[in-house]
């Protein structure tokens, strides 16, 4: 079946070398990718971010009017439904934690194949991460200025539900058939405690329920 463009993943590329964006969006378009908008700085991101809603949104991470981790941080709240992947010259790990510790669901860096990036988009809008090989000990660290008793207090009932069935082995789709809701749904959640605890993955939150009493595994 051909595809068509409501069923297309919608894109927003934010990037201020107009040669990147172009190269970027030709090769996404050409791949079933929708590049519903660009932007240059971070205003412009912001305003589009808000406008179009699109799904997710490849952020460079080297912006000169903001710094990138910022700007996911205001992207994430003016649009909270967008996944953001921070797309970078750098490959350390510092700017890795970095953009994750600020909301991105990703990161690619731009010397690898744009191939990679159409990757990263399929996998985070699936509900995915797409993180440098390596690097899981670093993402799953926890912030310091954070404590854990913090963390809990901030998540709602419905959050500490969907906590303890996923740590409890619960797929998305099971933890949504058992509390009768959405898979979309879910994932919001699990994104909402992705985001309140500096967790990135279902091990990472297994082991922090598992820490602070919140599931039945042991």
């Amino acid at each position: 079946m051909k595809q068509t463009g409501r069923d297309k993943i919608r894109v927003l590329l934010v990037d201020d070398h107009p040669v990147v964006r172009e190269g970027v969006r030709a090769y996404l378009c050409g791949h079933g990718i929708e590049v519903v908008g660009q932007a240059s700085d971070s205003g412009e991101a912001l305003r589009k971010a808000e406008k179009l809603l699109p799904e997710v949104i490849v952020l460079d991470v080297n912006l000169p009017s903001l710094d990138g981790g910022e700007l996911a941080r205001r992207l994430r709240r003016r649009v909270p439904k967008s996944r953001i992947i921070a797309f970078s010259i750098h490959a350390s790990e510092e700017y890795v934690v970095r953009m994750a510790r600020c909301g991105a669901r990703g990161y690619v860096t731009k010397d690898q194949p744009t191939a990679e990036l159409l990757e990263a988009i399929k996998q985070v809008y699936r509900g995915g991460l797409h993180f440098p090989a390596g690097m899981t000990d670093a993402l799953l660290a926890p912030k310091l200025e954070v404590s854990p008793r913090t963390g809990a207090d901030a998540l709602t009932g419905r959050e500490l539900e969907v906590l303890a069935l996923l740590s409890g082995g619960c797929s998305n789709k099971m933890a949504a058939a058992r509390l009768g809701i959405s898979v979309r749904t879910v994932e919001t959640h699990r994104e909402n405690l992705s985001h309140k605890l500096n967790i990135l993955t279902v091990a990472g939150l297994t082991k922090y329920a598992i820490q602070h009493g919140l599931t039945s595994l042991k």
